[in-house]
């Protein structure tokens, strides 16, 4: 029985472009489909419209390992990273498997045909298509809405909420007083950006979070771009960057107190003499328990140097007609309120599956080298780094799917299922990271194991040692013939 591609990719941003690339690169006679429910490419950085949207994470290591990034800017905007995506969808001809406007609803595998039949919602119409093997680009928050906690008489004030994924185009905060509610990477990137147009913005946390300076040009990136071919020096700045995060990471695991210390004083020499540091920047957890947030230039304390804008922690007590009554007893003025308190997580997009009739719950199966679930066949997604660029491991998961699939091919399987069948197994939480975000949600996805490929790394070099160098046959997998032919539809 035919199919009507062989891979059906769901999501068109950075991880769906990516394996759209590896796809025409190293499989070029695969046929394949990116069903995107949006009418744009590029997922997060087209959907996040508020002031100053940009990376966290430099973009040679947050870019693929196979198109360099030449902007002079390492900490990009949302506008230089979506030009760089636009470009790789024109390199690798993917305009033409981009279908605007799909939503998939569910996903029902048949062993008998060895083949998805996937649920597309277009328009009012709801239709379906069919594929081998089915590879999730949804990211891992929830697109419909950010996270909103409920404040007691909000209802009351006289100014407008709002929520940064949801930012409305007829917003004008010119003149006016800025409450921003939270303290994580969205309030600093949203303070500097807007606080030379406001009358005055506030940063109002419940408790404070690690912020770092980094430069926004990188001189040694730029430097070797100068005297060297661009994918050369993209590759040894690549090499570099991943090195450092990685060091960072390991000294803020190995030795918390010293990072305190080292991010403590480099905090310090950024603001007014005399700011109180210890009271509105330093959190009560160690570095990288959370991830940290990287000020560009040193935007945000800047902006605070200047008197434009100012932090306070404290926790609201409730809103008022003119603003919000904190616990303290103190007042805080405000005309607009931005409520930047973080993302709702979803697994696999809100995408239901099922194997056979029967439905796949997800936080009741198992990871498999962090890309595939145990007893779902011919399905992977992609999910990437916590404490580094998410598109390092997003790379590596699309290479291992590559090769999983050319393996297949050479050896006439047209079916693969992850089976854990090791007794010595100890289940956990698919991630160990203490962000209140991830906390909130975790139980709904996937779990992983104590040992073997059912771990999920947070380490590109272990990664790289399992996705890329490692053998694609494993123990923990299943292949198999379902059908006496593969025939592909065009």
């Amino acid at each position: 029985m035919g199919v009507d591609f062989d891979v059906l990719i769901v999501g068109a941003g950075i991880s769906g472009i990516g394996m759209g690339c590896h796809l025409t690169s190293r499989l070029p006679g695969r046929t394949f489909a990116i069903l995107e429910a949006r009418e744009a490419i590029g997922g997060t950085w087209d959907l996040f419209r508020f002031p100053g949207i940009r990376s966290d994470s430099d973009l040679h290591t947050f870019g693929y390992e196979f198109k360099p990034w030449t902007s002079d800017n390492a900490i990009a905007g949302a506008d230089e990273i979506l030009a760089y995506l636009r470009e790789a969808v024109e390199e690798h001809r993917l305009g033409e498997h981009i279908r605007f406007g799909h939503k998939v609803l569910g996903a029902d595998w048949s062993t008998r045909d060895a083949r998805w039949t996937v649920r597309v919602q277009h328009g009012d119409e709801v239709h379906g298509l069919t594929c081998r093997v089915l590879f999730s680009a949804t990211g891992y928050y929830d697109y419909a809405a950010g996270h909103r906690p409920h404040f007691e008489g909000d209802e009351d004030f006289a100014g407008r909420i709002v929520h940064p994924q949801h930012w409305p185009e007829d917003l004008d905060y010119t003149g006016k007083r800025v409450v921003v509610i939270g303290s994580g990477a969205t309030a600093v990137t949203l303070i500097p950006a807007m606080a030379r147009e406001t009358e005055h913005i506030t940063m109002l946390q419940r408790s404070p979070s690690y912020v770092m300076p980094l430069p926004q040009k990188d001189p040694i990136a730029n430097g070797l771009r100068r005297v060297l071919p661009d994918k050369l020096a993209y590759r040894l700045t690549r090499r570099l960057n991943v090195g450092r995060q990685r060091l960072i990471y390991d000294l803020s695991k190995r030795h918390p107190a010293m990072m305190r210390r080292l991010i403590r004083a480099l905090t310090k020499h950024q603001l007014p003499e005399g700011f109180p540091v210890d009271v509105h920047f330093k959190p009560r957890y160690n570095p990288w328990d959370e991830r940290l947030c990287v000020v560009p230039d040193g935007d945000l304390f800047r902006e605070i140097r200047a008197g434009r804008a100012s932090v306070v922690t404290d926790r609201v007590a409730r809103f008022t007609e003119r603003g919000i009554l904190l616990e303290s007893g103190t007042e805080l003025e405000a005309d607009i309120v931005v409520t930047a308190t973080g993302l709702n997580l979803l697994a696999l997009g809100g995408v239901t599956l099922s194997v056979d009739g029967d439905a796949v719950i997800v936080n009741e199966t198992l990871i498999y080298k962090s890309m595939m679930l145990t007893g779902v066949p011919n399905f992977a997604f992609a999910f990437g780094y916590t404490n580094a660029s998410w598109t390092l491991k997003v790379d590596l998961v699309c290479e291992h799917l590559c090769r999983l699939l050319a393996h297949m091919d050479a050896h006439g399987c047209d079916t693969v299922v992850p089976v854990a069948d090791d007794p010595t197994l100890e289940l956990r939480p698919m991630l160990d990271f203490q962000a209140g975000y991830v906390q909130r949600s975790v139980d709904m996805f996937p779990r992983q194991g104590s040992h073997g490929p059912w771990t999920v790394a947070m380490s590109y070099a272990d990664d790289r040692a399992r996705l890329r160098k490692g053998p694609v046959e494993d123990s923990g997998l299943r292949f198999s013939r379902s059908t006496p032919a593969l025939v592909v539809a065009a």
